[in-house]
């Protein structure tokens, strides 16, 4: 969700001031990039992270001109981008998932954590392995969800399917997953989960 801050336009007003003056496209990335960038390194690693991320603010620079204004928030529409090019990188994403899978250090959050406890590095060992299993399709909507913060429809706006699609892939990879922490929700224990 955007922040309704008092005098700052929402991220559809920026698209659309942008197309008369391109720089202010610049807040549109000031708003968002950094977040991205965070849910695009627990993806495919600090190596393609800024690389995607900014490719992604390339597409949408873009496309700005056929950006649905009835939508404030612009997050979904960028996640969206980032996903196609994140589906380019798939091989990337599950190896790094069977390395988590198998050491049970997760290369994005290691450096910042003073130590892993047990429990929670075999956790993240049986996320790792679930998520590397899943079907590409199901882990994009379980990681929107989840690593994201997006509701249903931001999902289906996102990745342009229905929103029946989104609930029914969800439902899927929550159980697979599921299965792999015993019996925890990969949705609900968000932060627990790869270091947060």
């Amino acid at each position: 969700m955007i922040d309704e801050l008092p005098g700052r336009p929402a991220d559809s007003e920026l698209i659309r001031r942008s197309e008369q003056v391109p720089e202010i496209f610049a807040e549109l990335f000031d708003r968002h990039a950094a977040a991205l960038r965070r849910y695009v390194a627990r993806r495919l690693g600090e190596s393609l992270a800024d690389d995607v991320v900014s490719d992604a603010f390339l597409a949408a620079f873009r496309r700005r001109r056929h950006y649905d204004a009835s939508h404030p928030d612009a997050r979904p529409w960028l996640y969206g981008i980032a996903a196609r090019l994140i589906q380019r990188h798939r091989r990337v994403e599950v190896r790094l998932y069977r390395a988590l899978a198998r050491t049970g250090v997760d290369e994005v959050t290691e450096p910042y954590a003073d130590r892993i406890d047990d429990r929670v590095a075999a956790q993240q060992a049986g996320l790792a392995a679930a998520l590397a299993d899943l079907p590409a399709a199901d882990r994009e909507v379980l990681l929107l969800v989840a690593w994201a913060d997006m509701t249903y429809e931001d999902v289906a706006r996102a990745l342009g399917i229905p929103i029946g699609t989104v609930r029914s892939r969800l439902h899927r990879a929550r159980v697979r997953t599921r299965r792999a922490l015993g019996g925890s929700d990969p949705t609900t224990a968000r932060e627990e989960s790869f270091g947060g």
